[in-house]
C-alpha cells in the first residue's frame, strides 16, 4: 500500500478543505515544476470522477478490511488454542498477528478519509496524521507480511531437504526467534520516520480551533534516515521477500509433484508390506525417500497461502517499480490521482490474502478445523440436529 494522502492543487477545492490550515503541511513536497502538464491528471480524472471512485474504493476496501478482521481474530483464537508446540503455529500465528493489524490500520485510514471528506470536522489534520498513524506502519507491515511467508515457505523446503533432521533444525524457541528478528528488522526502521516528521499543534484561523498537525524535521541525519528506511524497507525488503517466496514455492510444488508421483509408483500389496517388514533397512531407505503423510498435508497448505500470496503481491511489486522508474507517477506528481486510486486497488490485495488463508487452514489442517469446529460450535449444532431427526 501507498502512505495515502491527498494533495489539491491550488484551483481545486476539496470539502476537507475548510478544516485544514490556510498552508497545510504534507509529508512529502511536490517535485513536479511542469505547468504545462498539470492539465494531464484532470484529464484522465476530474475532480467528480475521482471524488465518486475514490468513496467507492473506500467503501469496498473496508467490507474486505472487516473480512480480515473477523477471519484473523477467529484464526489467532484457534490458534491459540492450539499452543504453540509446533513451530508451524508460531510462524502462523505471527502471520495472522500481521494480518489483523494491517486491516485495522486500514480501518484507521478508510474512517479518517471518509469523515474528512463528508466534512466531519477532526481535532486533527485527517492526511497527515493518518498517514503517520497508520500508512507508514501499514507499509512497514507489508514487509514483515511478505518475509513471515518467506520464512514459512523456507521451514517447509527444508522439511523436504532434510526430512529426518527437520525436528533438531526447526524448534519452536528457533521459529520465535526468528519471528521476532523479522519483525525487527522490517516494521521496526518505520519508527525512523518519526526523526523526520514531528506532531505539531497548529491554530486554523478558518475555525478558530487549535488542531493537531506534523510538520517536517529538516535536518540531514533526519532526511537521510528517512530514504534510506524507505527505500530499504520499502522497496528493497518486499522484493526480496517476494522473490524467497517465489522460488521456495516453485521447489515445494516441484517435490510435491515427486511424492505424488513415487506414491503413484509404490503398490501397497501384501507382499511388499512383508517384504519390508523383513528388511529394516529397506524400510529406513523408503522413509528417507519421503516425508510424512503430515508433512505432506503441511507443505501443501504452505504452497497454497504462498500462491495466494504471490498472486496479490504481484500488483504491489508493480506498483513498487513503477513507482521507482517513473518521476511523475507519485503522490504529488502529474498523476497523483492515478497514482492514489491504484495504490488503493493494488492494497486490497493484502487483505483479501488475509481473509483466505482461514479458508486454507480450515480445508487442509485437520487439526484447525476441528478446533474451528469447536470454537464456532458447528459440532454441537450437527449433533442436535442428528438427534432431533
Amino acid at each position: 500500500m501507498y502512505v495515502l494522502s491527498i494533495e489539491e492543487d491550488n484551483n481545486t477545492r476539496y470539502p476537507a478543505l475548510d478544516q485544514m490550515t490556510d498552508n497545510p503541511v504534507h509529508l512529502w513536497e511536490d517535485h513536479s515544476k511542469d505547468p504545462s502538464m498539470l492539465t494531464l491528471a484532470s484529464g484522465i480524472l476530474s475532480d467528480e470522477q475521482f471524488y465518486i471512485l475514490f468513496l467507492f474504493l473506500i467503501y469496498t476496501s473496508q467490507l474486505i478490511n472487516n473480512c480480515a478482521i473477523i477471519a484473523n481474530s477467529l484464526s489467532l483464537a484457534v490458534f491459540v488454542k492450539l499452543g504453540f508446540s509446533e513451530p508451524s503455529n508460531i510462524s502462523l500465528t505471527a502471520l495472522a498477528v500481521c494480518d489483523f493489524t494491517m486491516a485495522v490500520l486500514f480501518t484507521w485510514n478508510n474512517l479518517c478519509f471518509w469523515l474528512t471528506y463528508h466534512n466531519v470536522r477532526l481535532p486533527f489534520h485527517g492526511e497527515n496524521v493518518t498517514s503517520l498513524t497508520g500508512g507508514v506502519q501499514w507499509t512497514f507491515l507489508y514487509s514483515t507480511v511478505a518475509w513471515i511467508t518467506a520464512f514459512i515457505s523456507f521451514e517447509r523446503c527444508l522439511c523436504i531437504l532434510f526430512p529426518l533432521k527437520v525436528r533438531r533444525l526447526i524448534t519452536p524457541r528457533g521459529t520465535f526467534v526468528a519471528v521476532l528478528i523479522i519483525i525487527l528488522l522490517t516494521f521496526c526502521p518505520s519508527f525512523f520516520i518519526y526523526t523526520r516528521y514531528k506532531f505539531l499543534w497548529v491554530f486554523n484561523p478558518y475555525l478558530n480551533i487549535t488542531i493537531l498537525n506534523t510538520i517536517p524535521v529538516n535536518s540531514e541525519l533526519a532526511i537521510l534516515f528517512e530514504k534510506i528506511s524507505v527505500f530499504v524497507c520499502g522497496v528493497i525488503q518486499p522484493l526480496l521477500a517476494f522473490s524467497v517466496v517465489l522460488i521456495c514455492t516453485v521447489l515445494l510444488v516441484v517435490q510435491l509433484r515427486k511424492i505424488s508421483f513415487w506414491r503413484m509408483s509404490v503398490t501397497y500389496a501384501k507382499s511388499q508390506q512383508v517384504q519390508l517388514e523383513e528388511n529394516p533397512a529397506a524400510s529406513s531407505s523408503a522413509a528417507e525417500a519421503r516425508v510424512s503423510q503430515k508433512e505432506e498435508r503441511l507443505i501443501r497448505m504452505v504452497v497454497a497461502i504462498a500462491i495466494i500470496f504471490i498472486m496479490s503481491y504481484i500488483p504491489t511489486c508493480i506498483g513498487i517499480l513503477c513507482d521507482v522508474l517513473f518521476d511523475r507517477f507519485n503522490l504529488f506528481g502529474v498523476y497523483s490521482r492515478i497514482y492514489i486510486v491504484s495504490g488503493y486497488i493494488i492494497s486490497l490485495g493484502q487483505p483479501i490474502s488475509g481473509s483466505f488463508n482461514i479458508l486454507i487452514y480450515y480445508k487442509m489442517a485437520s487439526k484447525f478445523r476441528s478446533v474451528f469446529r469447536r470454537l464456532v460450535r458447528l459440532d454441537r449444532q450437527v449433533q442436535e440436529r442428528h438427534e432431533l431427526e
